[in-house]
């Protein structure tokens, strides 16, 4: 399972880059405080340790700068790389020495924030198993490692033990702390027919399961796989910021070549040396370089990206990526699945009613029939068949899934069907004189077989946070609406209960996408919660596409831009807190490095007497505030 670990979150736990960088600022800041006090009195001593100071603090300047240059790419590093030969040979030693202690402290703290996410992220994986203990047919168990299981093995976790795999409870009762995966404090109960996720604690039964996916494919490892991809998917906004590279850096340098040209030749400004108080045009050009380098601009939007993802790792939402990040918050309607979604997607059977056959074959037709699904109403029909002393499985050949309908089979040469009315229209014509309406808020789902017709009826329960949730969305002015493939009377008395308005019952798959389509007509941004395959499409559809984690389906995940882990689907409005942070956050970051950037470069232009230390200090200030406010979105009560 370690294998699966991408090589950077490892090292964030044992070595982060951070600490050498912010070393070497420390001794490029005491050896410049060092120079600066013998400088006057001892000029050779003062050199050697200004020269000292410059080794020190261009250390990781120079590497980053070396970097971009043998791809031809001359970014913000560079320019502020020409700022130290330029302060040398101005004279401004101790400028060029403050220029270095600021801009290694800042990288050093942009170091350190890329650490903390990549620590929030990495504690996810702390202490994960390594074995397993694995049942055989006659109940004895022996350990294997967690790679050798597979789907459909059967497994043991006692009481202290960490989930090797995720896998669905068959036997025993406990609790389970989730809290380093989903932030959820309060132990979550586990009993027959729970899912387990891999990496969660079991805290005092023993449970026993039936493994669901392979390691490599637990929800643990999805998360890792999708946090890493989002740390490599660029906001709009941070796009836009990315555009300040080869090209910024020619306007700049052009510009402080024309500012020297400007004041030696046309207003007689010593070239390279000072008379009396007047700056030369080379130090003025130097100024200008330092005050118009980019750096607080770039960090402006990555740093509040990387810091929200982290925090929502953490609290149990993951943002694929900083286009996530930032459209969250400029949605308006939210589209939500009844199913698995404002429900708990676990169906109970509340009736059955025979109309050919037996109960027990009906059964026994639709819990083997069932077993080939993960629908909640297949899981439903599944638990149901097994509860039956005399159940015995029958092997299922060529079935096949009919969209928005159900499941069709052959069974001992039969054609089975699984599914709503519409999928055993046919069988069902001869008694539809006897057919009543379910009791409120239940589904019915048909088996028609030859020799066989009945009808159960299932129950799905609302959340328990769905109508405090839906309160809270109408208060944040969003504008909830039910999609749902059920009876427009199972919806309508569900919708009741939570408190939406806006129901659009019987839709199938692509009626679905057609709602959600509709939704954006009128250009309302929109997001789309489900967990289902068949919600896919219009997850796709959807401005942003929000997926439940636990029970989401692989389907649902790969649309997703937001993940709700362990289905906390409360966790909707704790993102869209995270967005509408996050955005602030930026926006004051770019005001702030584009105000100090553009005012210092004018103040530069008209101000002959501007001490390079005083840019110096506004830059790499600016660089540092900006770093640091983003480090607050790291932290969330």
């Amino acid at each position: 399972m370690n294998a699966q670990v991408p090589s950077r979150l490892v090292a964030a736990e044992t070595d982060p880059s951070w600490r050498p960088m912010a070393g070497r600022s420390c001794v490029c800041a005491a050896l410049a405080l060092a120079a600066w006090l013998v400088h006057e009195p001892f000029p050779p001593a003062g050199s050697a340790l200004y020269m000292l100071a410059y080794v020190f603090g261009s250390w990781d300047l120079a590497r980053e700068a070396w970097g971009d240059l043998v791809k031809l790419h001359f970014g913000t590093h560079f320019l502020m790389l020409l700022v130290v030969p330029g302060s040398v040979a101005v004279g401004a030693w101790g400028e060029g020495a403050l220029l270095l202690v600021l801009f290694s402290a800042s990288a050093a703290m942009e170091s350190f924030a890329q650490a903390r996410t990549e620590r929030e992220i990495g504690a996810l994986l702390r202490g994960a198993p390594k074995t397993a203990r694995l049942l055989t047919a006659d109940g004895s168990e022996y350990p294997v490692t967690v790679d050798a299981l597979k789907p459909g093995m059967n497994l043991r976790v006692v009481a202290g033990e960490q989930a090797p795999v995720d896998f669905l409870v068959t036997r025993g009762e406990s609790a389970c702390d989730e809290a380093m995966l989903t932030g959820e404090a309060e132990p979550v109960t586990k009993r027959p027919g729970a899912t387990v996720m891999a990496g969660t604690l079991n805290l005092w039964g023993v449970l026993e399961g039936r493994v669901l996916r392979a390691a490599s494919e637990s929800q643990l490892q999805k998360v890792i796989r999708m946090i890493g991809e989002a740390q490599h998917l660029k906001a709009p906004v941070q796009r836009f910021t990315d555009r300040f590279g080869t090209g910024y850096t020619a306007f700049v340098i052009a510009a402080c070549v024309a500012l020297f040209l400007v004041c030696w030749q046309g207003l007689g400004v010593p070239a390279f040396f000072a008379e009396g108080s007047t700056r030369s045009a080379f130090y003025r050009a130097m100024t200008l370089l330092t005050v118009l380098s980019p750096c607080a601009l770039v960090l402006s939007v990555p740093s509040a990206i990387l810091s929200t993802i982290a925090c929502g790792a953490r609290h149990g939402v993951l943002f694929r990526g900083g286009a996530a990040v930032e459209n969250l918050a400029d949605i308006r309607t939210v589209a939500m699945d009844k199913t698995g979604t404002l429900t708990e997607g676990v169906l109970q059977r509340v009736g059955t009613e025979v109309f050919v056959g037996t109960e027990a074959e009906a059964l026994q037709l639709a819990g083997s029939l069932a077993a080939l699904s993960t629908h909640p109403i297949s899981r439903a029909l599944t638990f149901a068949a097994q509860e039956q002393p005399e159940f015995v499985p029958l092997l299922v050949h060529a079935s096949n899934t009919v969209a928005g309908q159900g499941l069709r089979a052959e069974v001992e040469g039969r054609e089975i069907l699984l599914g709503n009315r519409e999928l055993v229209r046919e069988a069902i014509a001869p008694f539809l004189d006897r057919i009543t309406a379910p009791p409120p808020g239940a589904n019915e789902t048909w088996v028609a077989a030859r020799g066989i017709l009945t009808r159960f009826f299932l129950r799905d329960r609302l959340r328990a946070q769905t109508p405090e949730l839906v309160r809270q969305m109408l208060a944040a002015g969003l504008h909830p609406v039910m999609l749902t493939g059920d009876r427009a009377s199972a919806a309508a008395e569900l919708a009741r209960e939570a408190g939406v308005t806006d129901v659009r019952a019987e839709l199938r798959p692509e009626e679905k996408v057609a709602a959600v389509q509709a939704l954006k007509a009128d250009g309302t941004r929109v997001a789309m919660i489900g967990d289902g395959v068949n919600d896919a499409p219009c997850l796709a559809a959807a401005d942003v596409a929000v997926a439940m984690g636990a029970r989401g389906s692989d389907a649902a995940l790969e649309q997703a831009d937001v993940v709700l882990m362990h289905d906390r689907l409360e966790n909707f409005l704790l993102a869209r807190d995270l967005s509408l942070r996050a955005r602030r956050v930026i926006w004051q970051n770019l005001i702030l490095s584009l105000g100090v950037m553009s005012g210092m470069g004018v103040v530069a232009l008209v101000w002959n007497q501007l001490p390079l230390s005083l840019g110096v200090a506004a830059h790499e200030g600016s660089t540092a505030v900006v770093v640091l406010n983003s480090l607050r979105l790291l932290w969330r009560k």
